[in-house]
């Protein structure tokens, strides 16, 4: 496992790590969540995402169970959480980035994942409504409270991100250092070309997120959405016209042929293309079983295979196809 630094920031991260949306409460328990955990921790990963909104805050609360049976030391890990949506669906509780919000936040979640810090901390999405520079000074505040040691953004514009750094610089502040991106091979324009500025101005770090556009570049929606599959869950509705879009499933029935020469699978040369972008710090894989934790971790292994010829056959199937979901 190589790591990789986030951005300019001083802490590096697994190049692959492993993130709990939509499996932890809703598709794994406990026991499950501490298999794979265990398996991905004895792989190199030292990254695990979570957000207090997933599962309404069981991922959290199935993580925080999870690490405290695995009793791994708190300094071989990082876990990150992500504020925004709440849990609650009341005024300055959900859908803001209020300064009562992200502190109530903060304390919610260091609860239920059973931890006196987190190491990163999201905002999970921009609020519209909120000056950043409240948003900025309760970020700090929290950071100098000792409850989470870097804070960042996830699916901000540009824009946003550039005026929270500079504020945070105008009051000598902890700045942002890290953004939670959608990147995969359908799904790329943001982070190519928009986010170009804040990796090249300011060092901007990243945690992509949906690698595998939410399974459809795993191969296994080719035939329909099979029983137990994401896209078969309740609440998971939004996902389905993507996972039957038979364009798409074309353009991953002609990723194949690639795959086969490289000797890996669909997941693993998904993977392994976000990867070779050096502006990706770590990429997020999730799993419901801990088989697919074994598969994704050898991505690693595919990445130095992946030479420029290849990686324009890939573009040559997937250029055009940039089409952004809207939530994690």
């Amino acid at each position: 496992m190589e790591y990789r630094h986030l951005g300019k920031a001083g802490i590096r991260v697994s190049e692959l790590s492993f993130g709990s949306w939509v499996t932890f409460h809703t598709q794994a328990d406990v026991n499950a969540a501490k298999e794979m955990m265990s398996a991905a921790y004895e792989a190199g990963v030292n990254f695990f995402d979570n957000a207090e909104s997933y599962a309404g805050g069981q991922s959290e609360s199935v993580m925080g169970d999870a690490l405290k049976q695995l009793g791994w030391r708190r300094g071989s890990y990082l876990v990150s959480t992500k504020l925004y949506w709440g849990l609650h669906n009341n005024v300055n509780e959900k859908n803001t980035l209020n300064r009562k919000r992200l502190i109530e936040g903060i304390n919610g979640s260091l609860e239920r994942l059973q931890l006196d810090y987190v190491d990163l901390l999201f905002c999970h999405r921009p609020d519209k409504t909120t000056p950043i520079e409240e948003t900025v000074w309760a970020m700090h505040n929290i950071i100098e409270w000792g409850k989470a040691m870097y804070w960042g953004t996830s699916e901000w514009a540009a824009a946003e991100i550039v005026a929270a750094i500079e504020i945070a610089e105008r009051h000598h502040l902890h700045k942002p250092v890290m953004e939670q991106p959608v990147y995969n091979l359908f799904e790329r324009h943001r982070f190519t070309r928009e986010y170009e500025r804040v990796y090249r101005e300011y060092g901007y770090g990243t945690t992509i997120w949906s690698p595998l556009a939410s399974g459809l570049l795993t191969g296994k929606y080719s035939k329909g959405i099979p029983p137990g599959s994401r896209g078969a869950l309740e609440g998971y509705d939004w996902l389905r016209d993507s996972l039957t879009d038979k364009e798409k499933l074309a353009k991953v029935r002609a990723l194949e042929s690639i795959a086969q020469e490289l000797n890996c699978t669909l997941s693993q040369l998904a993977l392994a293309w976000c990867l070779k972008n050096p502006c990706v710090s770590t990429v997020i894989t999730g799993a419901s079983r801990v088989e697919q934790v074994h598969e994704n971790m050898k991505a690693s292994e595919v990445a130095p295979k992946l030479t420029h010829e290849i990686m324009e056959r890939i573009d040559t199937i997937f250029i055009g196809s940039e089409e952004e979901e809207d939530d994690d």
